[in-house]
């Protein structure tokens, strides 16, 4: 029950160099590492939150890759 709620709550927003790849495409500013990863390469940092298939809040910009990104 616990990891069913931990998959439904989104993680907190942190700058990340690396994210998870969710479908085909990385968002914005990351580049595919071709192991489910994407990656700024180490040249950025970016704060970002999946999706999870809803609009994107307020402050917040759609980059792509099923992320948010904070403006």
């Amino acid at each position: 029950m616990a990891s069913a709620l931990l998959w439904l709550d989104p993680p907190a927003a942190h700058a990340q160099r690396v994210v998870r790849k969710i479908g085909d495409l990385c968002p914005m500013g990351y580049v595919d590492m071709l192991n489910g990863n994407c990656s700024t390469l180490g040249l950025m940092r970016y704060t970002v939150q999946p999706t999870n298939g809803q609009p994107c809040p307020s402050g917040w910009m759609n980059v792509g890759g099923g992320y948010c990104r904070r403006k």
